[in-house]
């Protein structure tokens, strides 16, 4: 790690960068399961742990039904 990496607010507790990456990842729209295999939970204790990171599932959850409308 550089200077100021370790300097990052991000780097004060161990699981800081962790957390920062599976919520990155959940964000971003990757699937619970594949999230959870990559940072080694089971789906439940993610969804326990991450629950209150997601941002716009909700509207991501929305959009996937217009577009899967939209091809049949």
């Amino acid at each position: 790690m550089s200077e100021s990496e370790v300097a990052s607010p991000l780097a004060s507790t161990p699981y800081a960068l962790r957390h920062t990456c599976v919520s990155t990842w959940l964000n971003a729209g990757v699937s619970e399961t594949q999230v959870a295999q990559w940072a080694s939970h089971s789906v439940a204790v993610l969804k326990r742990v991450y629950a209150k990171c997601i941002v716009g599932e909700e509207e991501r959850a929305m959009q996937k039904i217009t577009e899967a409308l939209r091809r049949s």
